[in-house]
């Protein structure tokens, strides 16, 4: 029997790992995948910090790393490149068992769930929820449905009829529920489970070694009539938001950026939990590779192609799960803790990024003129700004009558708009050292995790460079 299993070598999983072998702890972290790092290595290359000086610790010592390999002062590089990620995070790792490929947890006095999904937890019969809740809730104003013509970025600024010639919707649109007079239903702030939306985050390269944008092997060019339709009537010349020195050595971390993008917001990510998740990801694959051929046919992505050196010159090893599964622990933590960043007497790291909730669903609305106008749109989309809040440490608990030697730093217990700024990988990185080190203690002196001596931990964490008050 170990002290620690942590399942799941996402970069927060990475942090707990190292820190509870540090604090003296036989541990051991177990990945399904191949790789080490998660969406750190996976494509998510560009970080979202928001304010640096709340990021310690274990996840300061990374980024302190990147930034010495690349001769660089510290934040100037927006982030590793993914083979980089992979091997630095690799190194903080020695001296635990890391095994990979295998979902088998080994007995532990204590499980860390750092995983995406929240699988661990889900096998554990705690108590959990999925997708956004409505406002009435915990009386929050942001969550539920949004309003699906709110403007944004991220959304259509001109009418783009949803449907086809042949009067069917488009593809990559998910079909509303319809009112007793067959306008779809707003229902906002209603909670519908609906989650943010899942996309590959490519990496792509402007130098010559360089790898050729090529379609899927059933490739249908009608899939992608929204996106032509969008171009055409936009005349946006720059869709996927490529710039060039993003990243060292003539590379681009691509996230999803205007209304139609690497995000796939058909609702199919409400199939991956707890269904097939092959396919789901073959969904996402086959739409990314059709996306990006599509944009290079059009002359959109001159210049560009896959590195050689990055992911076998393809897409990324891990799907960008933007939220999973969310423990309902001691305490749920909520847009109210973020917005006026409610003190925490147990706190055990400080969130500091803007409420990011991306978009949840594609759909279409009629618009009310002398004849009713179809019209499509994004729903969902959020970005709201916050000071640096404490985090408490009951929220990576769950309830005593549930279990007590589970910790769960990554799906923690918050709301769907509270999660939204916690998902920052920077973040996870501070919840999964706490959760390291807590889950050390609780093993070291036979406790439940509820019974960590909290001050304890906070001094332990504080010593290891942790920052718990901003």
């Amino acid at each position: 029997m170990t002290d620690v299993v942590v399942y799941g070598a996402t970069a927060c999983g990475v942090m707990a790992a190292v820190a509870a072998h540090a604090a003296g702890a036989r541990t051991v972290l177990v990945e399904p995948g191949r790789h080490v790092g998660g969406m750190v290595s996976g494509g998510l290359s560009w970080t979202d910090v928001g304010n640096a000086r709340v990021l310690g610790g274990l996840c300061r010592r990374f980024y302190e790393a990147v930034a010495n390999h690349y001769g660089a002062a510290l934040w100037d590089v927006k982030g590793p490149e993914p083979h980089l990620a992979e091997r630095l995070l690799g190194d903080m790792l020695d001296g635990v068992d890391v095994r990979l490929e295998t979902g088998d947890l080994p007995d532990a006095a204590i499980v860390v769930d750092a995983s995406y999904e929240g699988d661990a937890m889900a096998a554990a019969r705690v108590a959990f929820t999925v997708g956004r809740e409505s406002s009435e809730l915990y009386g929050e104003h942001w969550a539920g449905r949004q309003p699906a013509y709110r403007p944004s970025r991220h959304n259509f600024a001109s009418v783009i009829d949803p449907f086809g010639d042949d009067g069917s919707l488009l593809a990559g649109i998910r079909e509303p529920e319809l009112d007793e007079h067959g306008w779809p239903a707003e229902r906002l702030g209603d909670g519908d489970g609906g989650l943010q939306a899942y996309a590959y985050r490519v990496c792509l390269t402007h130098a010559e070694a360089r790898l050729p944008f090529e379609p899927p092997g059933d490739y249908d060019e009608r899939e992608f009539e929204l996106l032509s339709r969008y171009l055409d009537s936009s005349g946006d010349e720059s869709p996927l938001g490529v710039v060039r020195g993003l990243l060292p050595n003539e590379k681009c971390d691509v996230n999803s950026i205007g209304p139609v993008s690497l995000n796939v917001l058909d609702g199919s990510n409400r199939d991956y939990l707890d269904g097939d998740r092959d396919a789901v990801r073959e969904h996402h694959r086959r739409y990314t590779l059709g996306f990006l051929y599509t944009l290079a046919e059009r002359g959109l992505l001159d210049g560009w192609g896959f590195p050689p050196d990055e992911f076998a010159g393809g897409l990324p090893h891990q799907l960008y799960l933007r939220e999973g599964r969310r423990l309902l622990g001691e305490h749920v933590l909520t847009e109210h803790d973020l917005l006026w960043a409610r003190p925490q007497v147990d706190v055990v790291a400080l969130g500091s990024y803007n409420i990011d909730v991306r978009e949840v669903e594609r759909t279409w609305r009629y618009l009310p003129e002398y004849r009713r106008t179809a019209a499509v749109f994004n729903e969902g989309y959020l970005s709201v700004a916050v000071p640096p809040y404490p985090i408490p440490y009951r929220s990576l608990t769950p309830r005593r009558t549930d279990a007590e030697n589970l910790l769960v730093p990554l799906c923690l217990s918050a709301s769907h708009v509270a999660f939204g700024s916690v998902r920052m990988e920077p973040t996870l990185m501070l919840l999964g050292q706490a959760a390291g080190t807590a889950a050390a203690q609780a093993a070291r002196r036979g406790v439940a995790v509820q019974d960590v001596d909290v001050s304890q931990l906070q001094d332990d964490l504080r010593d290891a460079g942790a920052v718990l008050a901003a």
